[in-house]
């Protein structure tokens, strides 16, 4: 059990992201660059290096460590690569993406998460990351296409727009399910013949909203 926040605590959730499965170098080494304690809420800074979600403002969550790095891990994601993601929540999966593609390209529905998103952004100079306050469902237009879009909220079905911005050869990564307790992540990859799609993690996400006014 990870009980102080530091580096020690940094390398024992590698260690123990290790242990689960996670193999892939890069997304390791994201993972211990990224100070998860920055991006958590203050009241649950002291277990920030649990391998577990936390509350975070708006309703929201920041997802348990072993999901972003399964989730990175499926996306596939290498120093060439753009990258769209939908719902930036507290930024730590948008700090560790910006760590392994060459842009993120990052949607938020809530305004005063995005706020204090993009200050982290900042504080932390990476500033290969994009962020703007909208509806995720729609994607972002004007930038597409993306080489990988990870969505990190749940619907009952892909939003068509972001498989419409999806480049060929690229990938896509979301939690789909009608039910919180029927979710399960899902690979759309995009191919000279069509789109291939794979069912794999069981998992638990907060819904994917639809923006509006009254989010700010």
């Amino acid at each position: 059990m990870i009980n102080a926040i530091g580096v020690n605590d940094q390398v024992s959730l590698v260690m123990a992201l290790r242990k689960k499965g996670i193999g892939d170098i890069e997304i390791l080494r994201a993972m211990e660059l990224v100070p998860r304690e920055y991006f958590t809420h203050p009241a649950f800074k002291e277990q920030a290096y649990y391998d577990i979600a936390l509350p975070i403002d708006c309703g929201q969550t920041i997802s348990q460590p072993y999901i972003v790095a399964y989730m990175s891990e499926m996306l596939g994601v290498d120093k060439t690569h753009k990258i769209l993601e939908i719902g930036t929540g507290s930024g730590y999966q948008t700090a560790v993406l910006s760590h392994l593609g060459r842009r993120v390209f990052t949607i938020e529905s809530h305004r005063e998460l995005q706020a204090v998103a993009q200050h982290k952004f900042d504080e932390l100079e990476l500033d290969n990351i994009v962020t703007k306050v909208g509806d995720g469902f729609d994607g972002w237009p004007e930038q597409a296409p993306f080489d990988r879009i990870i969505v990190t909220a749940a619907a009952p079905e892909i939003p068509p727009p972001l498989i419409g911005q999806l480049a060929f050869g690229g990938r896509l990564v979301m939690p789909v399910g009608d039910r919180r307790d029927s979710q399960k992540i899902t690979i759309v990859e995009r191919t000279n013949k069509g789109f291939e799609r794979e069912q794999t993690l069981p998992v638990r996400f907060v819904p994917l909203v639809r923006h509006n006014e009254d989010m700010g």
